[in-house]
């Protein structure tokens, strides 16, 4: 079953009261707020990634899980109870949506669906957007951690030799040849290559289901296949996660990601193209 809305499809039901919409408007610099103030759909209360997703950024990673009652809290906020069905959007990448689809799954919110190309999908297809601030009134919402597999360093490197784990950062990144983010370049010794890019279309929305079949088809990956995502800090693996579950595989999140990798120097690091130095042709 699709975690995706349309536009269209979120037109149709946006006035439905089970129905609560959440702006997840997200940059790498803290522009979610001032994104949200910009314009955001009508009702749409904003839950910030950086403390409401995330923890604090320490040895766990730059955007490690929250803690359950921070979530929780967050989320009641926001309005959210426990029979509320959630559409989440972002300005149009789904990156900060793709993240609050899983971390609310994790924490067993149940019925979570992204709107594919966010806000500029909304406006494109004549939604309103206003400036307005929203204040819901406090929901009730119970959370329980854990209802999703969050890997830890050692379930990744497992699932590398188990499976398939997908490094979904770009090409330069994965290789090592440039890191403008994190101390140390490179990529977690076995994992594939599957960079954001390749999966979303010039406008943000995801590509239609077979063609993402097919490009993680590339990867030896299918409906059966042993999965895990990371990226630098657990958000871009949450959209890899959605677009697999689009194509029909279900997949964990190494959340910590490169960021909390490399906080021990013990871990071994791989550089180039190839998962491992010895499965490069010679």
């Amino acid at each position: 079953m699709t975690a995706l809305i349309t536009a269209d499809g979120l037109l149709h039901e946006i006035d439905e009261k089970d129905l609560l919409v959440l702006d997840v408007q997200y940059t790498l610099t803290g522009d979610g707020p001032r994104l949200y103030t910009g314009g955001h759909v009508p009702g749409a209360p904003f839950v910030d990634l950086d403390t409401v997703l995330a923890g604090p950024a320490g040895e766990g990673g730059r955007h490690p899980l929250p803690d359950v009652e921070t979530l929780q809290a967050g989320l009641r906020a926001a309005g959210l109870d426990d029979d509320s069905r959630v559409v989440v959007y972002d300005q149009g990448t789904s990156l900060g949506a793709a993240r609050a689809w899983w971390v609310l799954r994790w924490a067993g919110v149940e019925d979570v669906r992204v709107l594919d190309g966010g806000l500029a999908a909304w406006r494109a297809a004549g939604g309103t957007v206003v400036t307005e601030p929203v204040s819901p009134e406090p929901g009730t919402v119970h959370l329980e951690a854990d209802q999703l597999v969050a890997l830890d360093a050692e379930d990744a490197v497992a699932t590398a030799k188990l499976g398939v784990l997908v490094d979904a950062r770009s090409p330069e990144r994965y290789r090592g040849e440039e890191e403008p983010i994190d101390p140390v370049a490179g990529h977690i010794p076995g994992a594939v290559n599957v960079p954001m890019s390749d999966l979303v279309q010039p406008d943000g929305r995801l590509r239609p289901a077979d063609e993402l079949r097919e490009r993680f088809a590339r990867e030896d990956i299918d409906e059966v296949t042993v999965v895990g995502t990371y990226c630098g800090s657990g958000i871009t693996a949450a959209h890899t996660a959605l677009a697999l579950h689009e194509a029909g595989v279900d997949a964990d999140v190494y959340i910590g990601s490169w960021s909390e990798w490399i906080t021990d120097p013990s871990r071994p690091i791989a550089t180039g193209a190839c998962p491992l130095p010895s499965s490069c042709p010679r």
